[in-house]
């Protein structure tokens, strides 16, 4: 369905009622035309309570849902069976805005998703969840789930992947729930506002590798996805080439991040890599002494560059500038050095 085809159909549905107080009521408590308004505003409008709208609202839908089971409601039968094939290739339950950016074959707008809502909340075949706390709007197949089965799945879930203790792909969180069906349980996910996913991973909305909120968390998901040590310009233009709904950052920005965050090791010049790999911070004299307080002895200069570079990306020709030029190591023998006393 097309945008206009959305509109006329809710125009000819509206057009069921009768009263022209009701109609407007319904028109803005949906917000089918505008912004979906509260019973206060409503009410003032129409210099009737809050509690008289109320009323009008719950009697005008419960007529509405009547028609609609009795097929009585022009076109909402075809809406129906629209909207029913789009749940059944996602996965039987979907987002109020997913559900309508594929009726509609385009990212949809706030509009559209109201009227595709308003269409789920008269129609027998179809079940709406409610936006919470806890859930985004979402419709679902009624001889499937109920809303109120949807989120007793959806806790399932959220248990599923706390005990996962990490993001996992969706095979590995279907597993846990016992289920058969990826392409479900992902829509069922989809739902809740405490899950999250990013690169193919579900996890909880809290976990930065899902649910990046800042610079840093952006840092550590590009560090944590390549596993490899990485330049802050390198890092800089994945972010920039990445799926992060903000994407738009300075060079200048990443690396001023990469020096205040304790998750992040210097290890070259510019270069950085992950704390929970093994790095810890410090110059290239502090990873020398290291090695050699480790070794508990003296070592020859080609064994302490060997060790050196496990943990830091330099030139061989730093290392042995500092072995030759700081006064905490001694050469105790040809090309053998020790810490001094």
């Amino acid at each position: 369905m097309t945008e206009k085809d959305i509109e006329q159909k809710v125009k000819t549905i509206l057009s069921t009622i009768e009263r022209d107080r009701e109609r407007e009521i319904i028109a803005r408590r949906f917000g089918l035309f505008d912004r979906r308004e509260t019973l206060e505003q409503i009410g003032e409008l129409l210099g009737i309570t809050r509690e008289r709208v109320r009323q009008l609202e719950k009697s005008v839908l419960l007529r509405l849902k009547a028609d609609g089971e009795k097929g009585d409601i022009p076109g909402l039968s075809d809406i129906e069976a629209s909207l029913k094939a789009k749940l059944l290739d996602i996965g039987n339950v979907a987002r109020v805005s997913n559900l309508t950016d594929a009726v509609i074959g385009k990212p949809s707008n706030k509009l559209d998703q109201s009227r595709v809502a308003f269409f789920a909340e008269l129609s027998p075949v179809l079940s709406v969840v409610p936006e919470n706390d806890h859930f985004h709007q979402s419709i679902a197949i009624k001889e499937v789930h109920d809303h109120k089965a949807v989120q007793g799945y959806v806790s399932k879930i959220i248990d599923a992947i706390k005990s996962l203790g990490e993001p996992r792909p969706i095979e590995k969180v279907t597993e846990k729930v016992e289920q058969s069906d990826p392409k479900h349980v992902e829509a069922l996910s989809s739902t809740s506002k405490h899950l999250a996913t990013l690169n193919g991973l579900w996890g909880l909305v809290k976990w930065p590798t899902v649910n990046p909120k800042n610079i840093r968390d952006k840092i550590y998901v590009i560090l944590k996805e390549q596993g490899r040590h990485m330049h802050f310009n390198e890092i800089a233009d994945a972010i920039k080439g990445s799926d992060f709904k903000r994407k738009d950052v300075t060079t200048q920005a990443i690396h001023n991040e990469l020096i205040k965050d304790s998750r992040f090791v210097l290890i070259g010049r510019g270069i950085y890599a992950l704390k929970e790999w093994g790095y810890k911070k410090g110059t290239v004299a502090d990873i020398i002494a290291e090695v050699l307080q480790e070794a508990d002895g003296p070592l020859h200069r080609d064994e302490i560059v060997k060790r050196v570079l496990k943990s830091r990306y330099v030139k061989e020709t730093t290392i042995l500038l500092n072995l030759q030029g700081k006064p905490q190591f001694k050469r105790t023998a040809k090309a053998t050095y020790a810490l001094a006393e």
